[in-house]
């Protein structure tokens, strides 16, 4: 795990440490506590403590969008998915206690390894390039693989619907953190209701799954761990799968994305390639052209109401990161892409 690092401020490193020993065992002591920048929604910190390093998540303070933020969440999926064949830090404890920081949060082991940012790979060869995008199809296809029942998160959401259910929060969501009219998002909000496809599945969705969310291996092209799994869910795979291979539709400078690279220079699968593997892995004939579109046009929509929450809350001084007006600002263009998809479709 590897970030920029930043002094922790806000962290009462006496009380943390206090509790870290009360929980884990060991001698009631101080511990560092160094912020870790990057991320855009739950703060993230490495403790110290001795030679013992953890990594902290913990919710944001102020007044957060209902159902946002949800770190027992993140704690709960990561527990259960502990011995798939889904790379996962090793979680240590859950505290809801807003006494003990002032938010609840949780602690997990801290990996070492490669966070990478820029989709296109940079400094490494283009046979590594390729291997490193099968690694990131492999872990997908594994996570979906996997029946809830099975590890223990049968009831970890609703079960069907998830399309349609996620069109009416983002939805909602948006309009909670609305901070301009953007006529783009309108349109979406009116149109993808109408037009969910008719197939329906349930598996453990992540979320969020792309490049900067996983750490890489410090030399390997292999995953040692998926993070942020703040919106993991019971949902459907695809419309899962389809977030991930947003990055081949998206500008390097809406939200880095793929679009206009020189893919077979790289060394990097095309999208009609990764979606072939993807299918061969989880035992899928194919997917139909209509759905794939509608899962594209419904994930950039929902991108653009995420980033709307994040321009709220740097507005309102809550947001994660310094970075975050920044990237608040690629809601519009978010929903544009996303528009222009829609009448790409000609329903």
């Amino acid at each position: 795990m590897s970030g920029t690092e930043v002094p922790g401020a806000g962290i009462d490193a006496v009380r943390l440490g206090g509790w870290i020993a009360a929980t884990l065992g060991g001698r009631a002591a101080p511990v560092q506590v160094t912020r870790l920048t990057g991320g855009q929604s739950n703060p993230t910190y490495l403790v110290t403590r001795g030679r013992d390093r953890y990594v902290l998540r913990r919710k944001p303070s102020g007044t957060l969008v209902q159902s946002a933020h949800a770190v027992d969440r993140e704690y709960r999926v990561m527990a259960a998915l502990a011995a798939s064949d889904v790379p996962v830090a090793r979680v240590h404890a859950l505290c809801e206690d807003d006494s003990v920081i002032g938010t609840a949060f949780y602690l997990m082991e801290f990996v070492e390894g490669r966070v990478l940012w820029d989709p296109a790979l940079p400094g490494v060869t283009a046979a590594e390039r390729g291997r490193m995008y099968d690694e990131l199809n492999r872990v997908i296809a594994a996570l979906h693989a996997i029946d809830p029942d099975t590890v223990g998160l049968a009831d970890f959401g609703r079960h069907g619907e998830y399309v349609m259910r996620q069109v009416t929060r983002w939805s909602r969501q948006y309009e909670a953190s609305r901070t301009e009219d953007i006529d783009a998002m309108e349109r979406l909000i009116a149109w993808l209701p109408e037009h969910v496809p008719a197939d329906d599945e349930t598996r453990i969705v992540h979320g969020d799954y792309r490049l900067d969310n996983v750490i890489f291996h410090p030399s390997e092209p292999r995953i040692l761990a998926v993070l942020d799994w703040e919106l993991s869910t019971l949902g459907h795979p695809l419309a899962d799968f389809a977030y991930h291979c947003m990055a081949w539709r998206v500008e390097p400078g809406v939200f880095r994305g793929l679009a206009g690279r020189d893919l077979a220079m790289l060394g990097i699968p095309t999208e009609v390639e990764h979606v072939a593997a993807y299918c061969r892995r989880t035992g899928r004939p194919g997917i139909a052209t209509r759905d794939w579109e509608y899962y594209m046009a419904f994930n950039m929509f929902r991108l653009a109401a995420i980033v709307q929450g994040i321009m709220a809350r740097a507005l309102s001084g809550t947001a994660a990161s310094s970075e975050a007006l920044e990237m608040g600002r690629r809601a519009r263009p978010l929903a544009e892409l996303a528009w222009r998809q829609v009448e790409s479709l000609h329903f």
